[in-house]
Order: C-alpha cells, then sequence, then structure tokens
C-alpha cells in the first residue's frame, strides 16, 4: 500500500475541509445525511465552526487529500460521521487507517461505544465496518437526505469484546471468585479449559464475552443462541456464567453487560433472552429482577459426574 498519512486539520483550515468535504458529497452523495446542494451554501463561519466543534481527521496520499472522517463526542457516545475514501485511494487500506483513528480518538476521549449510520447498499462500508468489529444494532430508517435509501445503525463496544485465548485465566479466576465456583473450577492452565474455549471460539452459534478496561479484563458471559420448533422456529439467546472481577463491583458493570447481552441479542432476531441462576444466588435474583427477567419457570439439573 503506499504511504497514507493521517493529518488533522490546523485551526485555520477551514477551506480545506470544506473542499474535502465537498469533494466527498459530489461523489457518493447516496452516502450521507447531508448534500452538496446544502453545504455548498455554508459560510466561512459555519466552516470554522465545524472545524473547531468536531474532531476531524483528513487521509493524505502523495500530497493529495483523498479521504475524512469526523468523531463527534456526546452523551457518553462516539458518532463517527462523514466517512469518505476518494476513489482513486480506494482498496488501498485508506478507509481501514480512517476508522482506526477514529477508534482509538474515541478510547482516548474516555468513551465506551462508538456508532455510525451506514446505507444498506454501500457493501463495502458495510464490509469495513464489521471487519473493524462494528455490529449493526437493529435499528434503521431513511437517509435524512433520500429517506428512500434505507440505512443501519452500527455500534463498536470499547468495553465489551470476543474473548481470546489469553483472557482465559481471567476468566477462570472470575468464575471460581464465590462459593459455588470455588467448588467447582480448578487450574486455569488445566487443557480443558482451553478445548472448551477453542469449541465455543469456533461455533457461531456461541459468544464469550468479555469487559476490558485499562487493558485488565473485569467481567465476562457466555452468549448461546439456541434454535427451536417452538415460536414458528424462532431463536433464543441464554445468557451464562455471568462474573464481575471483584475490583469492578458495586460499579453498575454487570447491568451494562446484560443490557448489552440483550441488545446483541435482539439486533440479531432473537424473540427472547433467558438465563438461570442457582437458588442460593438471592442478590443475583434481585440483579435479574431488577433488569425486566422474570422467573416463569422452575429449571431442574441432573448432574452426570
Amino acid at each position: 500500500m503506499d504511504e497514507v498519512m493521517i493529518e488533522r486539520f490546523g485551526p485555520d483550515e477551514w477551506e480545506r475541509l470544506k473542499t474535502v468535504r465537498l469533494r466527498a458529497l459530489r461523489d457518493t452523495p447516496d452516502a450521507f445525511g447531508s448534500s452538496y446542494e446544502r453545504e455548498s451554501r455554508f459560510t466561512p463561519e459555519t466552516w470554522t465552526e465545524r472545524l473547531t466543534g468536531s474532531w476531524w481527521r483528513v487521509a493524505v496520499r502523495e500530497g493529495r487529500d483523498v479521504g475524512l472522517v469526523c468523531v463527534r463526542i456526546e452523551e457518553g457516545r462516539a458518532h463517527l460521521l462523514a466517512m469518505w475514501v476518494a476513489p482513486e485511494a480506494r482498496n488501498r487500506g485508506v478507509g481501514s487507517r480512517l476508522v482506526d483513528a477514529a477508534v482509538e480518538r474515541a478510547r482516548q476521549a474516555g468513551v465506551e461505544e462508538v456508532e455510525l449510520w451506514c446505507a444498506d447498499h454501500n457493501a463495502a462500508a458495510r464490509a469495513l465496518y464489521t471487519g473493524k468489529g462494528f455490529t449493526p444494532s437493529g435499528r434503521t430508517m431513511g437517509l435524512p437526505s433520500n429517506p428512500d435509501i434505507p440505512e443501519s445503525h452500527y455500534l463498536l463496544s470499547l468495553l465489551f469484546r470476543a474473548a481470546r485465548r489469553d483472557d482465559l485465566p481471567a476468566i477462570v479466576a472470575m468464575l471460581a471468585d464465590d462459593p459455588l465456583g470455588a467448588r467447582r473450577e480448578g487450574d486455569p492452565g488445566d487443557p480443558r479449559y482451553l478445548a472448551a474455549f477453542e469449541r465455543i471460539d469456533a461455533d457461531p452459534y456461541d459468544e464469550l464475552i468479555v469487559a476490558e478496561r485499562d487493558g485488565k479484563v473485569i467481567g465476562t458471559m457466555q452468549l448461546s443462541y439456541l434454535a427451536g420448533l417452538s415460536r414458528l422456529g424462532a431463536e433464543r439467546c441464554q445468557i451464562e456464567a455471568v462474573r464481575v472481577a471483584a475490583s469492578a463491583r458495586g460499579q453498575g458493570l454487570g447491568r451494562r453487560m446484560i443490557r448489552w447481552g440483550i441488545d446483541r441479542a435482539r439486533a440479531r432476531g432473537c424473540v427472547m433472552v433467558q438465563l438461570t441462576s442457582d437458588k442460593s444466588r438471592a442478590d443475583a435474583h434481585r440483579f435479574y429482577d431488577s433488569l425486566g427477567f422474570t422467573a416463569s419457570h422452575e429449571g431442574y439439573k441432573l448432574a452426570l459426574s
């Protein structure tokens, strides 16, 4: 790939921003919620306000501006906006570099979620975003500049992610850190843990999730997507093994983790989220009650070993 630099705009470079942005609006008018006709009428004051009010970066290749991205921080969430790559620079990793820069900006701002909207017909953009870990939230609407074009909402959590092999010691430690777990868990190096992880990791109907903050794993849960014939063949999401590290308890992490799992199941199209909790876990029962779960069934288990 030719060398690409991701640069910030100078405080007085509103004309540069205007030039790149208007080129983007002319090039792909069906990708943005605004239009060339609207923004070409902006005053210098409006462009200056835009430049100073949000975080903008421009991609430069061979001395030419060939890409653009904007991040706006609002209400504890980062919004990725105005993403564009010039035709002559596509398929060269420019978009990937711009998204990485935007996500890093969100991390530096201390937010834990990045959101964006993408037109459904833009297959290349959707592939880029999903490849970076963005997932559909299930929200859709018509493009503001052309309501006949459907677009979908995507989210990237900077707190929750898929577990990796090197997370196993922290996960097993959390599973063991209560009276029940202490009796049934073992050495994190036991090869059976790794075998189970590899099976989960390879299964598209299972997700082992961790919460990570400042490089430290502080929570975990497993989401399993269950097929069945009942309810017209609907899929259900089963939440299992919910744990929060002792150092992170009492901070609302467990509530956020369950709500994130529910949103993920809803976006996938599941009709129900279900879980079980040992009868001795009175605090957990109150927690799930407060999240809207109902104790509608009696659970039975039969130990085979």
